[in-house]
């Protein structure tokens, strides 16, 4: 019998890019940002302080950015 319960744990996310190339820290920080908002945390949580360090470089969908812009900087969505 499989058992397929444990499957979600080891593959949540399909991206091609591989978080080990990148040019620099903050390149592969703000894309596990992008990768954590757009596509689940899988049981993390996100830093307040590198979203507000990062936030004009994120590419994430529109509508998660007005709510985190809310909740972060206590402006109206």
């Amino acid at each position: 019998m499989i058992k397929i319960i444990g499957y979600n744990k080891l593959m949540y996310n399909w991206s091609g890019t591989n978080p080990h190339k990148f040019s620099s820290l903050e390149n592969k920080e703000v894309w596990q940002l992008e990768q954590a908002i757009n596509f689940g945390l899988n049981e993390t949580k996100l830093s307040k302080t590198k979203l507000k360090k990062y936030w004009k470089r994120l590419v994430i969908d529109q509508t998660k950015k007005k709510l985190l812009q809310a909740l972060l900087f206590k402006t109206s969505a």
